[in-house]
């Protein structure tokens, strides 16, 4: 692959960089992008029709497994900012039909959609980690500082090595995300989105921990904290079936409301969301699931090992943050 390292992209009326059809091992590193008119990087493959589907179409049908797409690809270090000055629908990191990307180490701010797209499933196996992002979605709603979408299977190889329909999964980790200007989720699944395993993040507001709809499934948050969310879990016609459950668990959630769940689907059905063992903090110290008070609920076999309690204070949350980040501050070297 090739490597960008410590380039300046500043002041262009399109796209930063975009990386289209084969690509091996790319690297973006060190490198600023400013004032463009799109998106700061961008990836997108190509795919062929089935045997089952015809021939003769455009490279726009299902099948993945020539690998004719950007793979293993590392953006690390980099800073993008005021971005979409002219395409609204634009993000510092956007991503279609690539696989086993890497986004590491970045600062992204001051964009007017989400601040990484995925726009599909793909063959999945990306991992997004410690990055910055903030003051996203300054010019739209019904989005997140991470956004993603999963209307189409794609046939790839990148799972199990086989040909299969189902990719691997996703990881974003130890991020610092803040949701001042949306605010709906900080890590938006959306359409379908499934396979992804959010953890050891850091989640500044937004209206919702864990969002999963139209089909989504296999979404798993934990030991994440959340901080002034209105609700922990919401689905919205994502009724999944048995063994694709949603999961929460061993999360910290600071809520503005009193509710940790929204929507039917998350408490009843075979696929009803597994959470438990999390810690929840509201102005009262009480919280309702499902429509019950927490204990009721809990008395009915759900969401053992939670607890509710006060809210916390400001340096208590920061003290979560710096651990679940592995970051710390030295201590002074004066009394």
């Amino acid at each position: 692959g090739f490597t960008v390292d410590g380039c300046t992209f500043d002041r262009l009326d399109g796209n930063g960089l975009m990386l289209s059809g084969y690509h091996r091992e790319a690297r973006v590193v060190g490198s600023d992008f400013s004032f463009l008119g799109g998106t700061a990087i961008a990836l997108w493959g190509r795919t062929n029709e089935t045997a089952e589907e015809g021939t003769g179409g455009p490279a726009a049908g299902i099948d993945g497994t020539d690998g004719n797409h950007p793979d293993l690809t590392l953006l690390e270090g980099n800073t993008a900012r005021e971005v979409g000055i002219y395409e609204k629908q634009a993000s510092f990191f956007f991503q279609a039909k690539a696989a086993r990307s890497t986004v590491r180490g970045n600062v992204f701010f001051n964009g007017p959609r989400a601040g990484l797209n995925f726009n599909d499933g793909f063959a999945g196996g990306d991992e997004v980690a410690n990055n910055l992002i903030f003051s996203t979605c300054r010019e739209t709603g019904d989005h997140g500082p991470i956004n993603s979408w999963d209307r189409q299977p794609y046939l790839t190889t990148t799972r199990t090595g086989a040909p299969s329909l189902v990719m691997q999964w996703r990881s974003i980790h130890h991020n610092l995300i803040i949701d001042n200007f949306s605010p709906q989720e900080d890590v938006d699944n959306d359409d379908g989105s499934a396979y992804y395993d959010t953890h050891h993040n850091v989640l500044v507001y937004g209206s919702t921990g864990l969002k999963s709809d139209y089909g989504g499934h296999d979404n798993r948050h934990h030991e994440n904290v959340y901080v002034y969310v209105d609700v922990a879990v919401a689905t919205w016609k994502a009724e999944m079936q048995g063994g694709h459950a949603d999961y929460f668990y061993g999360n910290k959630v600071v809520l503005r409301k009193e509710t940790v769940t929204m929507q039917p689907g998350v408490c009843i059905g075979p696929g009803k969301a597994v959470i438990h063992s999390n810690q929840y903090f509201t102005q009262t110290g009480k919280v309702k699931e499902c429509e019950m008070d927490l204990a009721k609920w809990q008395e009915l076999g759900n969401d053992i090992n939670s607890t509710v309690a006060v809210l916390p204070t400001a340096s208590t949350i920061i003290s979560w943050a710096t651990d679940v980040l592995g970051i710390g501050f030295p201590e002074p070297a004066f009394v």
